[in-house]
């Protein structure tokens, strides 16, 4: 596969917008005037508004937070997706009907950095996941997977001095429609790029490995088919997939991922090279040999899963959508324990969660695209483990 060309152009300041309905995640009412916070709350959110920042943040070090108390970074955010953490402790975050990238820091307003051009929002599709370099210090280099006019792509950016501007194609040619489209993407251990696609609407791609749809696909920095790779000279890293929106990884290398189910299961997977997860010749366990069943599954009124977390200790956090609860999943001596639902209805669709600098979570509300938006929502939140005990 040839690195696509490259093209070079600064971050638009315009807004961007348009989106219709998909099946899963489709979109919805949204708060009328969006705002974005910092504020502070032992049980909960309750943002007080103000206008966002036009300048950069400060590069102060975090602000250390009680173990005990949660906090709300930003609220008013329209759509949010993605959020990838840089070496000073700040982040930034997409939303995706905007398209907008945001640079924010715990303590401070959060800043628009603007626009990413070539994003062409609709269902679930648009400005998305976003990673960060490992070797970001060097090179200033940051990752979006976005929806273009006729494709999903994963390009790169450089982010320096407050703006991320040169973008340019790294991965092209993924399919897109009004659903499915994946969109997480993250560098593993190893310094490669995984990418989760979606199948597009069309079950058959996720088996059909010259596809690049329905897959877990593994890159170098340029785009190029990675070292190692299952499939000689293919970025397939795993295949068989509806739609995967989360991917992390143990303090062991090992690779998890959350996946869409249609209509019975929704799935943790712990990810094999080469591996075959089914879709959509099955759903859920299997039980036959030439598929990898998940670790755990769930029905789909209970999660709708997007992204997911991994703690130092192996505990597995994912975030779910229509089941509007984080979920916790212990992972200990290669066996998935038994999962705990937590913050039930609390906040409302969760799409994101990381893991913080200092080992809080950082969780990513999605109530403004299907859900029924609260007063601050959308809203990216701090919460601390020791606040779900």
């Amino acid at each position: 596969m040839k690195p696509p060309a490259v093209l070079a152009v600064l971050v638009a300041l315009t807004g961007c917008t348009g989106s219709s309905a998909g099946p899963e995640d489709g979109a919805g009412p949204s708060v009328a005037a969006p705002s974005v916070a910092t504020t502070t709350s032992s049980a909960g959110p309750a943002p007080t508004s103000s206008s966002p920042s036009t300048s950069a943040p400060t590069s102060a070090a975090p602000t250390t937070r009680p173990p005990t108390r949660r906090v709300t970074v930003a609220d008013g955010l329209d759509v949010p997706w993605g959020l990838a953490f840089l070496p000073d402790g700040s982040a930034l975050l997409t939303t995706r009907d905007e398209a907008a990238l945001f640079h924010v820091r715990e303590g401070a307003a959060p800043v628009r950095l603007g626009t990413v051009p070539g994003v062409d929002p609709g269902g679930e599709g648009g400005l998305l996941g976003v990673a960060v370099s490992p070797e970001f210090e060097s090179d200033g280099s940051i990752f979006l997977y976005l929806t273009a006019r006729d494709d999903n792509r994963v390009v790169r950016m450089t982010f320096a001095d407050g703006r991320a501007r040169n973008l340019q194609a790294v991965l092209t040619g993924i399919p897109k429609a009004g659903n499915h489209n994946g969109g997480r993407i993250a560098f593993g251990p190893d310094g490669f790029l995984y990418i989760a696609t979606g199948d597009a609407g069309d079950g058959s791609s996720a088996q059909d490995r010259s596809s690049l749809a329905g897959k877990i696909l593994r890159v170098t920095p340029e785009g190029r088919p990675a070292p190692g790779n299952p499939f000689d000279g293919s970025p397939v890293w795993s295949y068989g997939h509806r739609n995967v929106q989360g991917l992390a990884w143990d303090s062991s290398g090992r690779l998890f991922a959350s996946e869409f189910g249609q209509s019975t299961w929704d799935e943790l997977n712990l990810i094999r090279p080469g591996g075959n997860y089914g879709w959509p010749e099955v759903e859920g366990r299997a039980g036959q040999s030439r598929f990898v069943d998940p670790l755990r599954q769930w029905d789909t009124p209970e999660s709708s899963p997007s992204g997911i977390a991994v703690t130092a200790d192996g505990t597995v956090y994912m975030a779910a959508l229509r089941g509007e609860s984080l979920w916790r999943i212990p992972f200990r001596d290669g066996q998935a324990g038994e999962p705990e639902r937590l913050l039930r209805a609390e906040y409302g669709r969760l799409r994101d969660v990381v893991v913080g600098p200092d080992g809080r979570l950082w969780v990513l509300t999605n109530n403004t695209a299907r859900g029924t938006p609260r007063r601050g929502d959308d809203r990216l939140l701090v919460i601390p483990e020791a606040t779900l005990r």
